[in-house]
């Protein structure tokens, strides 16, 4: 996919790619396969891939966070979260959400959808608990 819209950027102008983007502004067409929800997790995450390294405060609404941390959780592809972090208990401290078992990781349902998505440096500053220490080593 990432090559995909490399070689798509390489033939067009910046003021040609701002236009195809303003021009899908209120569409509502989904790739096949995917759900609302997978434009949600997309969105906020790589809102936050935007803003952790400008070091831009930008809060996901916790609702959200746990609506697209729910989609990544539960259908094992592509992040495979289950599995990755299955063997830790992950929690909340904000909503009630909660899965897995065995050392504990909690902070912001945002800071665990980051780290189920695989942004650990992002995630680890916002999350606590013995299950952190075991993920740093």
């Amino acid at each position: 996919m990432c090559e995909t819209a490399l070689r798509h950027a390489a033939t067009k102008s910046d003021h040609e790619l701002i236009s195809e983007m303003r021009a899908t502004i209120g569409s509502r067409r989904t790739p096949i396969g995917t759900t609302p929800a997978d434009r949600l997790m997309d969105l906020l995450v790589h809102g936050q891939d935007i803003a952790v390294p400008l070091g831009v405060h930008y809060e996901m609404p916790a609702e959200a966070a746990q609506l697209a941390l729910e989609r990544v959780w539960h259908p094992r592809f592509p992040f495979r979260a289950a599995t990755k972090f299955g063997s830790y208990r992950l929690r909340a401290t904000d909503m009630d959400w909660a899965a897995g078992s065995g050392p504990l990781i909690e902070g912001p349902v945002s800071a665990l959808l980051l780290l189920a998505t695989g942004r650990r440096t992002a995630a680890l500053p916002r999350l606590r608990g013995d299950g952190v220490e075991l993920l740093r080593t």
